[in-house]
């Protein structure tokens, strides 16, 4: 069981972490204000309170808390668990949290918790999510590490749940889509000869998140709105979120006829035609 304290979540350690000795520079009412931009306070009540459960368990109490309504279509699509296969299961990211917590719940809960995320570092702060994650670095630079987590993934027994975007949708030109999803899905299913169960889900953020998000793209040197998403989380809470399973694209699909790249992009317009 991974430890849970009454601060799990905690920015002066987060900053120190990722800082070092300039974190010292870092001025205390921008430190002040990262604090409940993240809810700190709210986030470690609920940790704590949920701190005898992990994995699949924590999810589906993550869905009671956040009081989501998930109606689900096409749950005939998805794979028997007992048919000896693994399967890439990848979705639209609409939000950036719920949708992960869901979509977790969901597949855990029908395939005996036998799956893991692939997240950014920042998410294995929350001791619940740390085992059915593996972790890659989206706070920095790309972490070298990346190809071994991949590959450990895809040749556990688990089935993977992934989000080929890496970032939560934007809006452009009034539409609210994910940015275009990268091949490694695509690479790693026909190497592994797994079938890519598609899957869409509902919902969308608030429009000064859209803002923040084009803004930040634009004309930062990293990912501003990321720290908005738990904020974004707690707008979200008491709605009804519908999910969509497509049935599974058979790995063979993906031949010479297109680049994974390309596959990639086919995947995802089918997608959003669930």
């Amino acid at each position: 069981m991974a430890t849970v304290t009454e601060k799990t979540i905690d920015i002066d350690s987060i900053i120190k972490s990722k800082l070092g000795s300039k974190a010292r520079w870092i001025p205390g009412p921008l430190v002040s204000w990262l604090k409940h931009i993240v809810h700190q306070d709210r986030v470690n009540a609920f940790l704590w309170e949920s701190r005898d459960k992990e994995g699949t368990p924590w999810l589906e109490e993550c869905v009671r808390y956040l009081d989501m309504t998930l109606e689900l279509e096409g749950e005939e699509n998805l794979p028997p668990k007992d048919d000896g296969r693994l399967y890439t299961f990848v979705s639209n990211h609409p939000l950036g949290g719920e949708d992960g917590v869901a979509l977790g719940a969901i597949i855990g809960r029908r395939y005996d918790s036998r799956f893991r995320y692939l997240v950014n570092d920042l998410l294995m702060n929350l001791p619940g999510l740390a085992p059915v994650c593996i972790p890659i670095n989206k706070t920095g630079k790309q972490s070298r590490d990346f190809p071994q987590m991949v590959k450990a993934g895809f040749e556990s027994q688990n089935h993977m749940l992934m989000f080929p975007a890496g970032l939560c949708s934007r809006r452009k030109n009034g539409v609210i889509r994910d940015i275009p999803w990268t091949k490694t899905f695509i690479s790693k299913s026909v190497e592994y000869q797994r079938d890519v169960v598609p899957i869409h889900f509902s919902g969308q953020n608030s429009n000064f998140f859209y803002r923040l998000a084009n803004f930040s793209d634009r004309f930062l040197p990293f990912n501003l709105a990321m720290l908005f998403l738990v904020d974004e989380m707690y707008k979200n809470v008491h709605k009804t979120f519908h999910v969509s399973f497509g049935k599974p694209i058979p790995w063979q699909t993906f031949d010479k006829s297109k680049t994974p790249a390309e596959w990639a992009q086919w995947v995802k317009d089918r997608v959003y035609e669930l």
